[in-house]
């Protein structure tokens, strides 16, 4: 599971423009967010910062990433 969709679909973005902007095919964003492709580390990267968050909130359950936020905090 990812959010990958839900944050384009948050800043407008189409599968097109988010591709173009990170350097990679439209069917490899539609992968992605079908979660029918694990992405490598660098595009995971390229994917947070281009929708403008971290790897853990795009990633995780939102349960998860709080969680371990909490364990970096303490």
């Amino acid at each position: 599971m990812n959010r990958v969709r839900e944050f384009r679909k948050a800043l407008h973005l189409s599968q097109l423009a988010l591709a173009n902007e990170i350097g990679v095919a439209r069917q490899t964003v539609n992968l992605i967010e079908n979660a029918k492709y694990n992405p490598s580390l660098d595009l995971c990267i390229s994917l947070a910062q281009a929708l403008h968050t971290d790897l853990n909130t795009l990633f995780w359950p939102p349960t998860l990433a709080a969680a371990k936020e909490d364990e970096q905090d303490g």
